[in-house]
């Protein structure tokens, strides 16, 4: 790789006016795109990446922050700066009441799981109100970090009533088809999506860098009957995940 050839003003230094981080940025932008710079790579170190291209260190650290922030570049201790194997993205309906399994078959995408825990518990406080169970109740914990093509995307932590399921060793794969196997598959549905950022605990799980941008994602769900099913917190990487809903505008509105 001829970092020189590549990193020199002439190459990359084209809008006249233009901040020079952002051109800085584009122009390692398009290097990945185009296969010059290949997953892997490490970019060279910022004092010689100072010294290609013309600009001081300050400015050549603002033009890789956004690079890190977005997926394209990780930054390593004792490494640097690497080129970041692409992550492929994928979407999940909010329209649609699915598992994590059932929706990436429907992509074609293969899922895996690790477990992390299959017990059963006491009830925290913020459990025992949302599954509308007694204080001296216990429940069925399952928690799993969800793979799609062997890339971790999730990490799931579902909490259930001993009525809807009191063995959560018996869960093998996915959580509702055991449920429809017992006649306890959920109907609807409610979810609460907000955007934060990665703990240490979950970044290392994800194998992202802690802080890194995320959805956490609660979904209550019910029986037709209305029955709460399962309480479930999941943290999804907001570098592979997107969440989409269809919206309609009722008949009759202008």
């Amino acid at each position: 790789m001829n970092y020189r050839e590549l990193f020199s003003p002439s190459n990359w230094l084209l809008e006249q006016g233009g901040l020079r981080y952002i051109q800085l940025k584009r122009q390692i932008e398009r290097a990945i795109a185009d296969g010059l710079l290949p997953p892997g790579i490490p970019l060279p170190p910022e004092r010689e990446l100072a010294k290609m291209t013309g600009l001081s260190r300050v400015t050549v650290r603002k033009a890789i922050a956004p690079l890190v922030e977005s997926g394209l570049v990780e930054q390593r201790q004792g490494s640097g700066s690497i080129v970041a194997e692409p992550v492929q993205r994928v979407e999940q309906s909010l329209s649609r009441l699915t598992s994590f399994t059932e929706d990436m078959e429907l992509r074609g995408i293969k899922t895996t799981s690790k477990w992390l825990n299959k017990s059963i518990s006491a009830p925290s406080p913020e459990e025992i109100m949302n599954l509308a169970i007694s204080t001296s109740d216990t429940v069925s914990k399952i928690d799993r970090l969800r793979f799609a093509n062997d890339t971790p995307m999730a990490i799931e932590r579902a909490t259930l009533p001993m009525s809807i399921l009191s063995d959560p060793l018996s869960v093998e794969d996915s959580l509702y088809e055991t449920l429809e196997s017992l006649g306890k598959k959920p109907v609807r549905a409610i979810q609460h999506l907000k955007a934060t950022n990665l703990k240490k605990e979950d970044a290392l799980l994800l194998n992202c860098d802690e802080g890194t941008a995320c959805l956490n994602v609660i979904r209550l769900s019910f029986l037709g009957s209305g029955e709460v099913v399962e309480f479930t917190k999941s943290v999804y990487r907001g570098d592979a995940y997107d969440f989409v809903a269809e919206l309609r505008i009722p008949e009759g509105s202008q």
